[in-house]
């Protein structure tokens, strides 16, 4: 598939390893960095989504979305990512992706705005089925955007290239391709911990250790395998 991912904000917190750890299937293991585990909120804009070999299409290709990760590496000892859950606002990608993909995709009421003349963004997430108040983030980036140092924290948080996911029972490696990010400070003015509760993890009002954000990436998708 090609996809264009637009307007990311990486929330992050750490964790304590045997923690995640528990939480992972087998034929997986946390990958660390400084000697915890690390948790991902990643709120975000898809454009453009569509099969390889046929075109975009309005409203299907066009949605919000916010993923809850970790980052771990299998057996072979690759790295990747392995989702929690992935919320999105359209329900025939929800399908696609568990169908083909075998990832956790719920289906949620999202809004996504963008204010042109302060660049701040506004986003909401409410699960489908779920009561009370979306979860919701305020954020725009600030300074020059640049690509991650090599060997930095941020680099080992959003350059991955791989994500793993279970289907049938199978653990799966799905590979995925884009230019290197580039990233600016994120200003974040509101941000909720309600996907990571619903994830099984209670930060209580712990704010993120580390944020960032990007304008966003032009990115291939393969389908999973071994």
């Amino acid at each position: 598939m090609y996809q264009r991912w637009r307007r990311l904000l990486f929330l992050h917190w750490d964790r304590e390893v045997a923690e995640v750890q528990a939480t992972l299937p087998a034929g997986l293991t946390v990958e660390p960095w400084e000697g915890r585990a690390w948790l991902g909120v990643v709120p975000f804009r898809m454009e453009g989504v569509r099969p390889r070999f046929l075109p975009a299409v309005g409203g299907l290709s066009n949605f919000p979305e916010l993923n809850v990760r970790t980052y771990v590496r299998d057996a072979h000892g690759r790295s990747g990512v392995w989702f929690y859950s992935l919320d999105c606002a359209q329900p025939v990608a929800v399908w696609g992706a568990r169908v083909g993909f075998g990832l956790p995709y719920f289906h949620a009421c999202m809004r996504e705005q963008l204010d042109e003349r302060t660049t701040w963004i506004s986003s909401d997430c409410r699960r489908c089925g779920e009561s009370g108040e979306p979860a919701h983030y305020e954020f725009r980036g600030l300074g020059d955007a640049t690509r991650a140092g090599e060997g930095t924290f941020e680099q080992y948080l959003v350059e991955r290239y791989r994500l793993f996911a279970r289907r049938a029972g199978k653990l799966l490696a799905g590979e995925i391709w884009h230019e290197p990010y580039a990233i600016q400070t994120a200003e974040v003015a509101c941000w909720s911990a309600i996907p990571l509760r619903q994830a099984g993890f209670d930060v209580g009002n712990v704010p993120p250790a580390h944020a960032v954000f990007s304008p966003g990436v032009d990115v291939s998708i393969f389908l999973p395998g071994k």
